[in-house]
């Protein structure tokens, strides 16, 4: 007899994630800034009176699972497609199906579409009627952008939700209720887990819910029971089962070499920097973390100093993602040294911070009316929209007053005198713009 003789045939092999996955919105964790209580979309499901609309989100945030509860809420019929492996011919078959669902049971059909960045124009061209004329409630589920990626046709027809990565709570929230759950989770096995490698599963996951789902199974399912049947979980099997150790020093000490690193960029020592970048990575850092904050600091403390600071900081994030480890770490290793050794000013920051300030402070000040929409602008807006002084017509610039008249003379971005800002310096003065 081995740990999975008292589980049903069929559940043996469905993954943790997709047995736990929720069935109503008060199992769905996570997302509260669209599925709290009285939120649009929560009263939509809830009043099945869903619109057509898309999911944007990353991985194992959960899309498919808000999908999921959708269908279970409904009484019309659902089908589920991917946009990889289906044709204009299926999607077709399900736009005729649903028009005869309409028509003889007053049924309505949501199609949910996995991956619908994937879709090709031709695919879209065949759908966007049915979305158009209601036959059809279409539900889309991408981690890409899809004002970017998708057919704008498409994406004006639907409401797009936004869905974060889950936070390290939610995930040991759902982590626990897998542990306790005996129908659909590993509430059947006896086991008891430290609250440093739950703890550990949840911050690794980064997120991603399927993982941490994922990481608990193979935990649980590869770690032998004791005399009594119970399945200890330590730091060690949780960082197995995520491919990834636990950091080797404790959360104050974390921060403070972080802090050290941050600092040594700014401070232009590449020495340090490096040294501290080894610190946290033989700690169990996850590089990724560093180059993010490499990137950051290229635009902070580097900015237009050196422009190329922020291209070869994002470089080396690519080449990261792509390379893995150790390899990758060459990379990284280079951008340091570059961020660190550029000439620093702190201008964008200013300008950024600034030009926020009085965002927030004047949200309604007027537009100047040469600026404005002509197109769908007022007869005014179209006579006043004729004194727009095109800089092309002017070899590439014409002074014309840009800011609302309460903040015409304010200033956010002034160059400093440090490296290719001297030279933005030296077009701004040859312009007249005055600093």
């Amino acid at each position: 007899m081995d740990l999975f003789d008292f589980l049903p045939e069929k559940t043996k092999n469905i993954p943790l994630a997709e047995k736990m996955r929720a069935k109503t919105l008060q199992e769905f964790i996570g997302q509260d800034h669209i599925v709290a209580e009285n939120s649009l979309l929560r009263r939509a499901i809830k009043l099945d009176r869903l619109g057509s609309c898309i999911f944007w989100g990353p991985p194992g945030c959960g899309k498919t699972t808000l999908a999921n509860v959708i269908a279970l809420g409904t009484d019309g019929e659902f089908v589920k497609l991917n946009a990889v492996s289906c044709g204009v011919a299926e999607v077709k078959k399900v736009i005729e199906d649903a028009k005869t669902n309409a028509k003889l049971y007053g049924k309505k059909t949501y199609l949910l579409l996995d991956e619908c960045h994937r879709f090709s124009k031709t695919q879209s061209d065949s759908l966007l009627p049915a979305i158009e004329n209601g036959d059809i409630i279409f539900i889309g589920s991408t981690t890409e952008n899809p004002y970017a990626s998708m057919t704008p046709a498409i994406v004006s027809r639907c409401r797009v939700f936004e869905l974060k990565r889950l936070m390290e709570k939610d995930i040991k929230v759902a982590l626990n209720r897998a542990l306790k759950d005996k129908e659909r989770g590993l509430g059947a096995y006896n086991v008891e887990i430290f609250e440093d490698a739950l703890n550990h599963i949840a911050s690794l996951s980064k997120g991603d819910l399927r993982v941490a789902y994922n990481a608990l199974e193979l935990a649980v399912l590869t770690t032998t029971p004791d005399n009594t049947g119970k399945i200890t979980i330590t730091l060690k099997d949780a960082e197995e089962s995520i491919q990834q150790k636990a950091l080797s020093y404790d959360e104050q000490l974390y921060y403070d070499i972080l802090s050290a690193f941050c600092k040594s960029l700014r401070g232009s020592d590449s020495n340090a920097a490096l040294y501290y970048m080894q610190r946290l990575i033989q700690g169990g850092c996850d590089p990724l973390l560093i180059i993010r904050r490499v990137i950051a600091h290229s635009a902070e403390d580097v900015g237009l100093a050196d422009p190329n600071a922020l291209v070869i900081a994002t470089s080396a994030l690519t080449a990261l993602q792509n390379m893995g480890l150790p390899e990758g770490l060459l990379p990284l290793t280079q951008a340091i040294i570059y961020v660190c050794e550029a000439p620093k000013s702190n201008s964008v920051v200013v300008a950024m911070d600034s030009a926020k300030e009085d965002a927030v402070s004047n949200p309604d000040d007027e537009i100047p009316s040469h600026l404005k929409n002509a197109v769908y602008g007022s007869k005014e807006d179209k006579d006043n929209s004729k004194k727009y002084k095109y800089p092309h017509n002017y070899g590439g610039w014409v002074e014309q007053q840009y800011l609302p008249n309460s903040l015409k003379n304010r200033v956010y971005y002034t160059p400093s005198d440090n490296g290719y800002e001297k030279t933005i310096k030296e077009i701004r003065k040859q312009k007249g713009i005055k600093d």
